[in-house]
C-alpha cells in the first residue's frame, strides 16, 4: 500500500491567515484555505459560534495578491459578518456582505496587501504597490478616494493605529537588506486629514530585524525584534528609554517576513501575550505574561504553529500540526487550555503509511529524518530534500510529499543547512556571502552522515528543492560528487542573470548572499550551476510553471540546453498557469508522478503506477 499523488494534491497546503472575531453568541474564527480542485484559488472561510461552516467568498474569487510577488495578508473580517479582500484576478481591493464582490478601488496597476482594520475608522489600511513603489494607504469602505498615510522606506508592512488614534506605526525596510536582515519600527503623529506627520525609528536599524509590532497602550509597543541574535518579545517605550527583553531566551518568537502580515504575537483582554516560538524541532503555542515573563504552554500535543495567531473573546486561534495530522486551524480556550479544530477534517492515509521523523544534528547541520516505510534490510535510497528561501526553514509537521517517497521505500532527509531561520541570527548569517558553498556542503555533509549511519547507499543518494532549494539542488549536482542525480521545481541556474531578471523585493538579495556585483562577479561566475552544467554528477529533472515571475523559465531552459550541449542527461516539464509553486490540482499530481519516475531510473527502482519519463541524452 502506498500514498497517491492525489492524496498528496488534496491535502497539499494549509490555512495560510486566522482572525478571530468576538460576537454577542461568541467567537467566530475566520481562516483562508487553499482550494486545488479549484484551480488552486485560496478561499476565506468563516466559522459561526454554532460550528457551521461557510465559504465567505463565492465560487472564482481568489484572496491572494502579488504584493512583493510572494504576497501578503489579503483579507479581514468586517464587523458584522462582511469581508474585505484581494482579488488575484486584477488585484483591486473588493467588499462582500452577503452579494457579490464589490470593488472599491478603481482599475489600475496597483496591488494591495497586508490589510488591517484600524479600530475606530470606517476604512482598511494596506501596503500599496505600484511600479516598485510602497506606500501605506487607508482605502474607505464605502469605496472612496484613496488616502496616503505614509511615504517612507521602499519596502512597508505593519500599519498599526495606536488605541488613542493619534499616531501610526509600522515597519520598513531599505535595499539591499531583506526584511530579516534590518528594519526600522517607526511612529509617526496622525495629522486630522489622515495622513501621517515626520516619523522617527524606535527600534530596530540596519542588523535588527523587527517582525512584528503591536501598540501596548499610547506610550509603548510590543515588537518581536532581534538585538540579542533571537527573535524575542520586546516592549518598546516612545520616551526613548530603553526597551526590555521579555523573553530573553534563545527562541525565536519570529521568522522571516516572506509575506507582509504574518503575526507572531497577539495582546490578548487581560493584557497577557499569545505567542508562536521555539525551532524548526519544535515550535510552541504559548501565553506570555509580560508582568513577569512567564509562558504557559496552551500548544497542546502540536509539534508546529504556524505565523498567524489571533486572540477574542478569552480564545486563541491559530494553525498548528504535527508529524501525523495536518495544518489546521484551531481554537484554544485561554480559561482551562481545551482545544477544538475548526476547520474541515481532510482524508488521511493509514497512519502505518505515515513516517516518523528524526531530528538530528551532522556535523552542526540540523535535518529531520524520514526513514523508508516497511521492514528494511541494509541501506536503503535516500533523497536530500532542500527547502527554500534560502532563508525559510522546514518544520517537523504532517508532509505527504514526503510520505509520497517514503511510502515506496525512499529515505527522506530534510536538511535544515546554514542559512536556514528558527536557530537564531547566527546560524542563518552562515549563509552571509556563501551561498552555493555552506548550503551545498550542508547538504552533502547530511548524505554522507546518512552513508556513514549505515542507512543510506551511497551510489543511491539524489537531492531535490524549490526556488531556492533548486539552486542548491543544481549548485550540489556541479559542485560535488555526492548525489546520483537531482530534481529543481522553479530553480535559480545562474545567479548574475537571475539578479537582473527578477522582481524589486528580491533584486538585491544577491548582494548578501553571494556580494554585491560588480565588485564580487567571479564568485558568481565560479558557483552558477549555468557555467558549470559540464560537471553534472548526475540527471537532472526540472520543472517549472510557466507564469512564475519570481523565476523566469528561462533559468531551466538555459540550464538543460547547456546539459545537453555536454551530454549529460536531462528532463524538463513546465506547466502553464502555474506560478512560483505548486496549486492546481494535476500540476502537484504530475510533478509527482514524473519525480518518482525520476528516481526509479537514476535507483533503478520500477515504478509501473507513474507515466515513464524520458531523459534526454539517455542511451
Amino acid at each position: 500500500m502506498s500514498i497517491r499523488p492525489i492524496d498528496v494534491a488534496r491535502t497539499d497546503g494549509g490555512p495560510q491567515w486566522v482572525e478571530a472575531v468576538a460576537t454577542p453568541s461568541g467567537v467566530e474564527v475566520w481562516w483562508d484555505e487553499p482550494r486545488p480542485a479549484e484551480g488552486g484559488r485560496r478561499c476565506v472561510v468563516r466559522r459561526l459560534p454554532d460550528g457551521n461552516r461557510v465559504d465567505a467568498l463565492p465560487p472564482g474569487w481568489n484572496a491572494r495578491n502579488r504584493v512583493i510577488e510572494y504576497g501578503g495578508r489579503s483579507w479581514r473580517p468586517l464587523p458584522g459578518g462582511g469581508l474585505v479582500f484581494t482579488n488575484w484576478a486584477d488585484q483591486r481591493l473588493y467588499r462582500v456582505e452577503g452579494a457579490e464582490p464589490v470593488a472599491i478601488t478603481p482599475e489600475g496597476p496597483y496591488r494591495y496587501a497586508d490589510l488591517y482594520l484600524p479600530p475606530g475608522r470606517d476604512e482598511v489600511w494596506a501596503v500599496r504597490e505600484t511600479d516598485g513603489v510602497r506606500d501605506l494607504v487607508a482605502v474607505p469602505l464605502d469605496g472612496g478616494p484613496v488616502t496616503v498615510i505614509v511615504k517612507a522606506q521602499h519596502f512597508l508592512m505593519n500599519p498599526r493605529l495606536s488605541p488613542d488614534g493619534r499616531h501610526v506605526a509600522w515597519i520598513g525596510w531599505d535595499h539591499p537588506n531583506m526584511p530579516w536582515d534590518g528594519t526600522e519600527l517607526c511612529v509617526a503623529p496622525l495629522r486630522e486629514d489622515g495622513t501621517a506627520g515626520a516619523y522617527r525609528v524606535v527600534a530596530g536599524g540596519p542588523e535588527e530585524s523587527v517582525a512584528q509590532a503591536e501598540w501596548r497602550d499610547g506610550g509603548s509597543l510590543y515588537a518581536v525584534t532581534d538585538p540579542s541574535g533571537w527573535w524575542n518579545v520586546h516592549l518598546v517605550p516612545l520616551d526613548g528609554s530603553p526597551a526590555t527583553n521579555l523573553t530573553p531566551i534563545e527562541q525565536e518568537f519570529g521568522a522571516a517576513a516572506w509575506k507582509p502580515g504574518m503575526t507572531y504575537l497577539a495582546v490578548t483582554d487581560t493584557g497577557e501575550l499569545a505567542v508562536v516560538y521555539g525551532t524548526p524541532d519544535l515550535r510552541h503555542l504559548g501565553v506570555l505574561n509580560p508582568e513577569t515573563g512567564d509562558i504557559r504552554d496552551i500548544g497542546g500535543t502540536a509539534t508546529y504553529w504556524s505565523s498567524t495567531v489571533s486572540v477574542a473573546g478569552g480564545k486563541v486561534a491559530a494553525v498548528g500540526a504535527t508529524p501525523y495530522t495536518p495544518l489546521e486551524v484551531t481554537l484554544v480556550d485561554l480559561a482551562d487550555g481545551t482545544h477544538e479544530v475548526v476547520s474541515p477534517r481532510k482524508p488521511l492515509p493509514d497512519r502505518k503509511l505515515l513516517p516518523t521523523p528524526e531530528a538530528v544534528t551532522v556535523e552542526g547541520v540540523h535535518a529531520h529524518l524520514y526513514p523508508p516505510s516497511g521492514d528494511r534490510s541494509g541501506p536503503d535510497p535516500y533523497v536530500i530534500f532542500v527547502h527554500g528561501g534560502p532563508t525559510g526553514n522546514h518544520p517537523v509537521v504532517l508532509d505527504l510529499e514526503i510520505a509520497y517517497f517514503t511510502s515506496r521505500g525512499l529515505g527522506v532527509a530534510v536538511v535544515n543547512y546554514g542559512g536556514s531561520t528558527g536557530y537564531g541570527r547566527a546560524y542563518r548569517e552562515r549563509l552571509r556571502h556563501q551561498w552555493g558553498v555552506v548550503d551545498v556542503q550542508d547538504c552533502a555533509k547530511v548524505a554522507r552522515g546518512l552513508v556513514e549511519m549505515g542507512r543510506a547507499d551511497a551510489a543511491k543518494i539524489a537531492i531535490r528543492g524549490g526556488s531556492a532549494g533548486g539552486w542548491t539542488t543544481v549548485a550540489a549536482l556541479v559542485h560535488s560528487d555526492v548525489f546520483a542525480g537531482g530534481v529543481a521545481h522553479y530553480a535559480i541556474t545562474d545567479p548574475e542573470s537571475w539578479a537582473a531578471e527578477t522582481h524589486d523585493f528580491e533584486s538585491r538579495y544577491l548582494d548578501g548572499l553571494v556580494g554585491p556585483l560588480p565588485e564580487t562577479r567571479d564568485r558568481y561566475t565560479e558557483r552558477s550551476p549555468l557555467l558549470n552544467a559540464y560537471r553534472a554528477s548526475g540527471p537532472c529533472l526540472m520543472l517549472h510553471g510557466l507564469e512564475d515571475a519570481i523565476v523566469d523559465v528561462s533559468q531551466a531552459e538555459r540550464f538543460t540546453a547547456e546539459l545537453d550541449k555536454h551530454g549529460k542527461e536531462w528532463a524538463l516539464l513546465t506547466y502553464p498557469g502555474e506560478q512560483h509553486g505548486w496549486r492546481r490540482e494535476e500540476t502537484i499530481v504530475s510533478a509527482l508522478e514524473a519525480e518518482l519516475a525520476f528516481y526509479g531510473l537514476i535507483f533503478g527502482m520500477e515504478t509501473p503506477e507513474v507515466p515513464p519519463l524520458t531523459l534526454k541524452g539517455r542511451a
